[in-house]
This record gives structure tokens, C-alpha cells and sequence, in this order.
């Protein structure tokens, strides 16, 4: 079966699951950056570019994961905001085994989320990276909320879920139990 690309927008790169295979070396243990209930999320490098990317495996077999796969798409398909996360493609195909996958390829932050620089003493914020992590995330909500054309309530927002670029700007992420609420218009 060949693989199906995203299908999020036209204009979105097309990726197959060899290549998010290559990309993450295999998905090796060496790539990993993170792990939720719905998947697992490695480092890698497209091909087609020089830039990390942040891959967001999704384990099937658990309970959910494709719910939350679909609802994450929904929703990232029609929002743009500095504040959120960027998406960059989905796959959805199968793997060596015929098994069903899917994933979706993020943009990467390298300085990671913000539970690991509240919470571990090698990592410190000053007061003022704090304040603009706030307003960031406050501005991204403000947008989920208020900007889109059907409001959105992220639903899992935690400091694990708040990712730190190059300097050190706020993207929320991770959209997987996000709600549209349409009755709100």
C-alpha cells in the first residue's frame, strides 16, 4: 500500500513513513525527545532539509491515539499562530510490518519544554524570560480562543506541552485533545 501524505492543506510537504523512518535514524532511542500518552516523539532530519524536525509517533495500539491524531489534525489544518507550535506535515501509511501509522512532524524547539527549566535546578529563568513565556502563552490562547473562526480549547496545557525555541519564545503544543466549540459562535 503506498503511503498517503497529510492532508492538512495543499502546499504541506508530502512524507512517507521510510522516510520519517531515515529521518529519526530508525526511531532510535538516541532520537528521543519526548513521550505522551498518545506517542512518542523523536529528532530528526527531513531529507529535504538542513532543520531538525520534531517527530510525533503515535501508538496505535493505545487506547485513543487515533482519536487524538485526527482531532490534532483538525485542528492545526486551519490555525496559524507565532504562538503554537508549527506544523510541518502528518503521515499516515503503513510500516515495515503492514501495520497502521501515523505521525505528525512539528517544527523543532531545541531549548525543549518549559517543565524541564521549572523543574530542574541545572535551569534557571529570570524573571523577565518568564514573563514573556507567560504572555506568549497567553497570546496563543487568546488566538484559540477569540481569533479563530470556531474557538478552540487546547485542553491539556501544561509546562510539558509549552515548547522553547532559539530564543526562548513560547509555542504551545500538542493539540491532541483540543475541542472545537462550534456552539460558541
Amino acid at each position: 500500500m503506498k503511503s498517503s501524505s497529510t492532508f492538512l492543506r495543499y502546499g504541506y510537504l508530502r512524507v512517507s513513513y521510510k522516510e520519517l523512518l531515515k529521518a529519526a535514524s530508525g526511531f532510535a532511542s538516541s532520537n528521543l525527545i519526548g513521550m505522551g500518552s498518545f506517542g512518542t516523539i523523536y529528532k530528526g532530519i527531513l531529507s529535504r532539509g538542513e532543520r531538525p524536525v520534531a517527530v510525533k509517533v503515535l501508538n496505535l495500539q493505545h487506547r485513543g491515539a487515533a482519536k487524538s491524531f485526527m482531532a490534532e489534525c483538525k485542528v492545526l489544518r486551519n490555525i496559524q499562530h507565532r504562538n503554537l507550535l508549527r506544523i510541518i506535515t502528518s503521515c499516515s501509511s503503513v510500516d515495515n510490518k503492514g501495520c497502521d501509522f501515523k505521525a505528525l512532524v512539528f517544527e523543532f524547539m531545541p531549548n525543549g519544554n518549559l517543565d524541564s527549566w521549572l523543574y530542574h535546578e541545572s535551569r534557571n529563568l529570570s524573571f523577565r524570560q518568564r514573563l514573556d513565556i507567560t504572555i506568549d502563552v497567553a497570546n496563543a490562547l487568546d488566538y484559540l480562543h477569540h481569533q479563530c473562526q470556531t474557538p478552540i480549547v487546547h485542553g491539556d496545557l501544561r509546562p510539558s506541552n509549552v515548547l522553547l525555541d532559539d530564543d526562548m519564545v513560547a509555542h504551545v503544543g500538542d493539540l491532541g485533545l483540543a475541542k472545537l466549540l462550534p456552539e460558541a459562535n
